[in-house]
């Protein structure tokens, strides 16, 4: 719809003569000279952390610096046996940079298949081309739900509306003319155009904001959270504890130096739960790797356990619920209109549009465009007004201006045609108006007055999955809430025949108080005629009540919802905008995807809330042990070659495959509270009874090599305990969770039956007598232990 001369093009809103050069975009000589000069948008998209990053974050942690001290003082100390704490950590720390390293390539090849490529238009023709190969003066075409991916200044504008919500707080869209500077990290709403790139790379507005966002990341969970209070608070513990038990070996017992300081490092070590955040990242990472596989984008990874939390979801009908496609099936002319006209102007209409949303690409399909008919004056589709336009020269030398868009909201309470729309609403079909208007299209009151001429009905293309994903959500206690900005009782109907029932709510009707609201959303399952403003509004609203919030969309009117929401989830078609702000991007636009990130999150926070336990008895014990030995002026029962074994035979190796494991149990909040008041009384029990078993074995055996016999009987008592704990995690018991258990209890067995490893880790169980009574007081302790821990639950329950 533009008229051209040898030298310049009209914009066709704005006829101000734009140079032929600007109009044509670069040449390629030209493009190829601002890439020699360095003028290319070269910030590096990042969806994960650099190996050398990844490095660093496993391996430069507190802990581990305690814990390589500490190694090294053994490694000059003691025998070898004493320094495998030491190999340990390198091993778990590679196993935690291998994970993290695999998951940081699957979540790049799935951002390079997720990538939006911006269309830039070059030696006079548009094509595609990725972000960063824009240079300085690139011409880029942009349309509806497009983001603007570098700062520039407005060329070309057809109607052109740009949201800078995310950058300016501002929800208004604002509307751009040639001359206009466009910001990166926009996105347009309506209409389109074309803008010439001014800043490119790091100097570009959003630039740092785009790269941040995009990082790997690990932080805002919960889970993380909780366990860096956990760690806060055993740092605090270790310190005095640390300090009381090297005075109470060096200094009050006098012993060899070298074996006071063994016994003092074998005090200090098992304190440490350096394992727990390693596994942590490793679950993380894993969860990312198995839904990759599923061609889902986890652009933030907390997001996993996020979703997990979640007990709202907000839908989308466009695109969530229905495909992105529709089929004209009917088209009913009202007030006498001839057929054959009003198909010529659908037809025109639809020519009118560059960038066609799916409504009008149904109706492109089904109408062809009338040659004679040419395009004056276009307004496009903007989903706050809910309607489009267009003036046309029909070719006979008459002039019509036309609307396409809502019946309810181009029509009057009153007009006969809305009663025959909410019939077909009521079947699931979509109704548009088409309405002959007297007045210019860039009159707000446009609508006023507008004639009825006919309704054309589309039909929406049910997602095949969508029926059975919001049975799962059903099942899992988690709600759907329908939120559309489509005739209300279309969409109820659409949501019914998926088999969601509940009140369907005109948001039209909804107060703006968010209280208020809040209390129509508890009520309501399906929402129509809502706004991209009220959609952002309505998260708040529930949010405000408490509830974590799930929001999908693909459409630009999503946006400000999506970025507001406590998990924001965006199909891979949808428009670029969407996928930038969404944590979780479902690259093969399935809806049924989402069940396998709700599983994946509660999968890593079940197993980690199971391994944490078994970390922090640990730690309690072992914290509980140093103490006891200070106030009885005793030497450290244990070796830090015996620790080893117990951690690595009940925590270490079954930690790894229980943090692995399925686990379909709902998330719960309060992950440090409901952690401490299972480790605390066990930790409790286990350090009493090993202290028990320690002090009775120093009274019954005498002389030489006593003390080897009194660490042997306190280290089995010690391991029988932490089995039982092990075995109670372990629960419920499957065929594989039985044969971990067992095959850690055997392994045992074989250290103290077989001579050299007998040596190998100084245990040896000298009579017959004192090892019972080991087991007989650990036997004791897991009664108590079973006791305890039923409390516990019975009044966690409760509360």
């Amino acid at each position: 719809m533009t008229h051209t001369d040898a030298g310049a093009e009209l914009d066709p809103v704005h006829p101000v003569p734009i140079p032929a050069r600007r109009a044509h975009g670069l040449s390629t000589a030209e493009v190829a000279e601002r890439v020699a000069r360095g003028e290319v948008n070269d910030v590096p998209v990042r969806s994960s952390r650099s190996l050398g990053e990844i490095v660093r974050a496993n391996v430069f942690t507190r802990f581990n610096a305690i814990i390589g001290v500490l190694w090294l003082i053994m490694l000059f100390v003691a025998p070898l046996q004493d320094s495998l704490f030491g190999y340990v950590i390198l091993a778990n720390t590679g196993i935690g940079v291998f994970q993290e390293w695999r998951a940081k390539q699957t979540l790049d090849s799935l951002a390079v298949i997720g990538e939006a490529k911006p269309t830039v238009r070059r030696d006079g023709a548009a094509g595609e081309v990725s972000t960063s190969e824009i240079v300085l003066g690139d011409l880029i075409e942009i349309g509806p739900g497009d983001k603007v991916v570098v700062d520039g200044e407005c060329v070309e504008a057809d109607g052109l509306e740009i949201d800078e919500s995310l950058l300016t707080g501002e929800a208004d869209p604002v509307v751009k003319r040639p001359g206009d500077a466009v910001m990166s990290g926009s996105f347009v709403v309506a209409g389109g155009g074309a803008f010439e790139a001014t800043k490119v790379g790091r100097e570009a507005y959003a630039a740092q904001l785009a790269e941040e966002a995009s990082r790997f990341t690990l932080v805002h969970s919960e889970l993380r959270t909780g366990i860096s209070t956990i760690l806060k608070y055993v740092t605090w513990m270790m310190i005095p504890t640390a300090i009381g038990l090297v005075i109470s070996q060096l200094v009050v017992k006098q012993h060899g130096f070298k074996d006071s300081i063994a016994r003092t490092v074998g005090g200090i070590v098992p304190m440490v739960p350096e394992g727990l955040v390693l596994l942590t990242s490793v679950a993380f990472a894993i969860g990312v790797i198995r839904l990759g596989r599923k061609q889902c984008l986890v652009q933030e990874l907390p997001a996993i356990e996020g979703l997990a939390r979640v007990d709202t979801v907000c839908l989308d009908k466009t695109g969530t619920l229905t495909e992105g496609g529709m089929d004209v099936t009917e088209l009913r002319p009202l007030g006498g209109a001839d057929e054959t006209y009003v198909r010529k102007v659908l037809g025109a209409l639809g020519e009118s549009d560059p960038r066609p949303n799916a409504s009008l690409q149904a109706i492109i399909a089904a109408y062809p465009d009338s040659e004679e008919w040419r395009c004056v004056e276009s307004l496009p589709f903007s989903s706050a007004r809910k309607y489009s336009g267009a003036s046309f020269s029909e070719g006979d030398g008459e002039s019509s201006t036309w609307l396409l868009g809502a019946p309810d909201v181009l029509l009057g309470a009153d007009d006969p045609a809305l009663a025959e729309t909410g019939r077909l609403n009521e079947q699931g079909l979509r109704v548009l108006l088409l309405a002959r208007v007297a007045g210019e299209l860039d009159d707000p009151e446009v609508a006023r007055g507008a004639r009825p001429t006919a309704l054309v009905v589309l039909e929406q293309r049910l997602r095949p999955d969508a029926a059975e994903t919001l049975r799962y959500f059903a099942e899992q206690d988690v709600r759907a809430k329908v939120i559309s900005g489509d005739n209300a009782v279309s969409v109820g109907a659409v949501a019914g025949k998926l088999g969601l029932s509940g009140q369907v709510v005109d948001a039209r009707q909804l107060p703006s108080d968010q209280e208020e609201m809040a209390k129509f959303l508890d009520e309501g399952t399906v929402f129509g005629r809502v706004t991209p403003q009220q959609k952002r509004d309505m998260v708040g609203a529930l949010q405000s009540r408490g509830h974590t919030v799930a929001m999908t969309g693909d459409g630009v009117n999503d946006v400000l919802a999506l970025k507001d929401a406590d998990i924001g989830v965006s199909m891979g078609s949808g428009s670029e905008a969407t996928r930038a702000v969404a944590q979780i991007v479902l690259l093969n636009n399935s809806f049924a995807t989402l069940p396998s990130v709700v599983a994946e999150g509660r999968r890593v926070i079940g197993n980690i809330t199971r391994v944490a336990t078994l970390f922090l008895v640990k730690t309690v014990y072992s914290v509980l042990l140093a103490v006891l030995v200070v106030c009885w002026r005793v030497e450290y029962p244990f070796l830090p070659r015996h620790l080893t074994l117990l951690s690595t035979l009940t925590i270490g190796v079954p930690a790894f495959f229980l943090a692995l494991a399925p686990n379909t149990e709902r998330a719960q909040p309060h992950f440090v509270r409901r952690v401490m008041r299972y480790s605390i009384p066990g930790g409790v029990i286990a350090g009493a009874a090993t202290f028990v078993t320690y002090l009775i074995a120093r009274h019954y055996y005498t002389g030489k090599g006593s003390l080897g016999a009194e660490t042997s009987a306190a280290t089995l008592t010690l391991f029988l305990i932490s089995m039982w704990v092990l075995a109670i995690i372990a629960r419920p018991y499957t065929w594989w969770r039985v044969t971990l258990v067992a095959s850690m209890g055997a392994a045992f067995v074989v250290v103290l039956i077989v001579p050299w490893l007998q040596h190998f880790f100084a245990l040896k169980l000298v009579g017959v007598t004192m090892p019972w009574v080991a087991v007989g007081v650990a036997g004791v302790a897991g009664v108590l232990l079973e006791v305890v821990w039923r409390v516990v639950d019975r009044r966690g329950a409760a509360a």
